[in-house]
Formats: structure tokens, C-alpha cells, sequence
């Protein structure tokens, strides 16, 4: 048996204990995952009480495999599966989850997807890049002068809200307002998460769904060039979106839309400068820099988990899972597992081993994986670009919001340049 304090693996029984609120944990789960991954990649989570997979072949296999799904009252009632009612303290966001594209399966799921796919393909999101250039070098020109700034609140909170905000057609002072509802709402799928947190949750879930309502009446009274609008008046096969499909769709791309990328930006520019290796080669050319992007998304994925439910009886493994039982796939351990790429834990954005799955797979892949890409393909090598001798100026302190993956707080120093007479 392997014990590191937080961790203890049993690989006979593929058992494993594992305290995910524990600081050596998620301030570094890339270890923990190599240990796994050398014991018994398909595990039982004692503490999560379900199986855990960790290959990338049995990872990306099950994110595309129909017998498991987001959802499982579709097929079974409560009852039959014997889950509890839901919780009176979370009726607001359980009714904003109820349409979420993250939460259902087709064919309400196509049906809805449908709707919003053609907003988010490349062709059209690639339009926004002079947009996104130019934000980014409006919020580096507020700092560059410092010498130092903390970028999550200076710079990667910012780009993705007001993008993701400014495509569905909410204006840009609301960023502030959505950030917080947004921290609130996935809050609820933290393992950590607490009767506070949920209440947070709720409360903004309540707060974000009454806003979107109001702003779906202003744009059915009078439509815009946004993607709400256009969700709003568009139809699918003679039906529109309801409201409260509307509200839950909105509340996903919003939520979606920029949360894991500000983990992302942050991740990314950690792992570089961590890595010592020259800025000006890895974004040397769009080649280098899509490489390197994708490599810090292997590395240091923004989300780690995904859960599906079994829908009909199977076996993965040699592990046997019935109707109703829940399993565990951990994106960020499945793009670091040996048997596909070599030397898992090193960075090195010059490997061509295959994609990485931090977006998922499936009718459930990210669906503002473009924008995203995008993003992350302008901003980082702008910021090294602009600000060529960037350095940490602390250690940065990883965030306690496992699942999720990102930085607390950013702190980065540079030489300013020098004030011209």
C-alpha cells in the first residue's frame, strides 16, 4: 500500500483514498496522478464513493459511449434508483440547470446544441480577434507602467467575461456582476463545496436566471446582432427555445464561456515561466504558439472532472456498472497518462502525441472550445510580447475549488519601460 498522508492506494483492490481538500492534493494533483496512474489508473474513490478512470483511452472512450450520460431521470425515476428529492435550498439552481447543454442528453441536448453550434465554430468566432487584441492591450497599457500587477484581477478575470459577455449581448459593465454569480454558481461542483456554498449558489443562480429573463424580454421586444437574439428568434425543426431553456443555455455559455479560461490564462503563464524556457521561441510563429497553448492545456487542464451516470448495464475495465451508478472521468490525470504521451509531467511544447482532452469529447465537447483556443492564442504570446522580461514576483497559490483547477492569485513583476524626456 502507498501512503503519502492525503493518499493512500491499495492496487490490489484498486481502492484509494484520497482527500481532495488536502493543500498537497490540489495545490499539485499532476503527482497524485502519476502515482495513480502507476498503481491502478481505474480506481475507487472512497471518499467520493464511485469509480474513478485516469487512462486516456478508457477516458475518451467514455466521454463518446452512449451506455453512460449527463442525465439518468430520462430513463429511470428517482425512485427506481432510489436517489433522494432534491433539495428545497437549491431549487433555483437546480431549475437553472434544468436545460443546461452540460446536463442533458438528445434529444432535447442536439435540439438545443443545434441552436448555438453555429455561433461558436472557428469561422465565426475568429471574427472577434481584433477585439480581443484590442482589449488586451487596452488592460496591459493600464499596467505596464507598474512594473508589477496581480493578473488574474488585471487581466486574464477581464478578457474572457466581457468576450463571452459582448457575444451573447450583455453590455461590459456587467463583467464585475457576472464574475460573482458565476464564482457562486459553480461553487455547487466543488468536492469541497459546504451548505454556505450552496446557498451562495442559489442565491446567485436566482439572481443571474432573473437577469437573463428581463434581458430575454428586451430582446424579443426588439432583436440585436447577438447570439441571445438570435437563440431568441431562431427555430429548430418548428420550435423556438423556451424561456426557460433560454435561461439555462445563457446561464451554461456565460458560465462556460470564461471560467475555465481564466483558469486557463493563469495555469498558462504559470507553466511557462516556471518551465525557463525563451517566451520568444515558443510564440515565435501561430505554429509555436498553438503548440504551446495546447501544451499548457495538457499540463494543467482548468477542469478535472466530469461524472456520467450508466444508463444500461456494461463493463469497463473489468469493473461492472448497472443503470444508475455514477462514474468519475479525470480529464487532467487522462492527458497525462504515460502510455500516451512520453515523459507525462515535463512540458514540452514540441511533443505531437495526440490531443489533449481538457475540453472533452463527445456530444458534451466543449462547446466555446474556439473561443477559448482563441483567446488563449491572442493573449499569451501579446502579454510576453509586451512585457519581455516578465517574471514571478511569489509563489502562486493554487485555489481550493477542486474540481476545478486555477490560481488564487498571480503576482508578476517586469521591468517598466522607460518614461520618454
Amino acid at each position: 500500500m502507498t501512503d503519502h498522508t492525503f493518499l493512500a492506494i491499495d492496487a490490489a483492490r484498486r481502492q484509494v483514498r484520497l482527500d481532495a481538500r488536502r493543500p498537497a492534493f490540489y495545490s499539485d494533483p499532476n503527482t497524485t496522478y502519476a502515482a495513480l496512474h502507476a498503481a491502478c489508473p481505474t480506481f475507487y474513490w472512497q471518499e467520493q464513493k464511485m469509480w474513478f478512470f485516469t487512462g486516456y483511452d478508457h477516458v475518451n472512450s467514455l466521454l463518446r459511449d452512449r451506455r453512460f450520460g449527463r442525465q439518468i431521470l430520462h430513463v429511470a425515476s428517482r425512485a427506481e434508483l432510489d436517489l433522494p428529492a432534491p433539495a428545497e435550498h437549491t431549487r433555483h439552481f437546480d431549475k437553472a440547470e434544468e436545460h443546461s447543454l452540460l446536463e442533458i442528453e438528445p434529444p432535447e441536448h442536439t435540439r438545443l446544441r443545434t441552436l448555438v453550434n453555429r455561433a461558436f465554430v472557428s469561422r465565426h468566432v475568429e471574427k472577434m480577434t481584433g477585439e480581443i487584441e484590442a482589449l488586451a492591450n487596452r488592460l496591459i497599457d493600464g499596467f505596464e507602467r507598474d512594473g508589477e500587477t496581480e493578473l488574474l484581477s488585471s487581466f486574464a478575470d477581464i478578457i474572457p467575461v466581457t468576450m463571452i459577455a459582448r457575444m451573447i449581448g450583455i453590455p461590459d459593465d456587467m463583467g464585475p456582476q457576472l464574475l460573482k454569480w458565476s464564482h457562486d454558481y459553480v461553487g455547487m461542483y466543488m468536492l469541497k463545496r459546504s451548505r454556505a456554498d450552496e446557498d451562495a449558489a442559489d442565491r446567485s443562480a436566482r439572481e443571474f436566471a432573473d437577469y437573463v429573463r428581463r434581458l430575454i424580454a428586451a430582446r424579443r421586444a426588439e432583436p440585436r446582432e447577438d447570439l441571445l437574439s438570435h437563440m431568441i428568434h431562431t427555430e429548430h425543426k418548428g420550435r423556438h427555445l423556451t424561456d426557460d431553456e433560454l435561461v439555462s443555455t445563457t446561464i451554461v455559455l456565460l458560465n462556460a464561456g470564461h471560467e475555465a479560461t481564466v483558469h486557463q490564462i493563469g495555469n498558462s503563464v504559470r507553466v511557462i515561466l516556471e518551465s525557463g524556457v525563451d517566451p520568444k521561441t515558443l510564440f515565435a510563429d501561430p505554429k509555436a504558439t498553438e503548440r504551446t497553448v495546447e501544451e499548457t492545456l495538457r499540463l494543467c487542464a482548468p477542469v478535472h472532472i466530469f461524472q456520467r451516470w450508466c444508463i444500461e448495464p456494461c463493463e469497463i475495465d473489468g469493473i461492472s456498472f448497472q443503470r444508475g451508478d455514477k462514474v468519475g472521468l479525470i480529464l487532467a490525470a487522462a492527458n497525462l497518462d504515460p502510455l500516451k504521451f512520453s515523459d507525462p509531467l515535463a512540458f514540452r511544447p514540441d511533443r505531437d502525441e495526440g490531443a489533449n482532452l481538457s475540453f472533452g469529447a463527445g456530444i458534451h465537447f466543449c462547446i466555446g472550445a474556439p473561443l477559448a483556443r482563441l483567446e488563449l492564442n491572442i493573449v499569451l504570446p501579446l502579454l510576453f510580447r509586451r512585457l519581455p522580461d516578465l517574471e514571478l514576483a511569489a509563489k502562486p497559490a493554487v485555489k481550493d475549488v477542486y474540481h476545478f483547477h486555477g490560481l488564487e492569485r498571480l503576482e508578476l513583476a517586469w521591468t517598466p519601460p522607460a518614461v520618454a524626456g
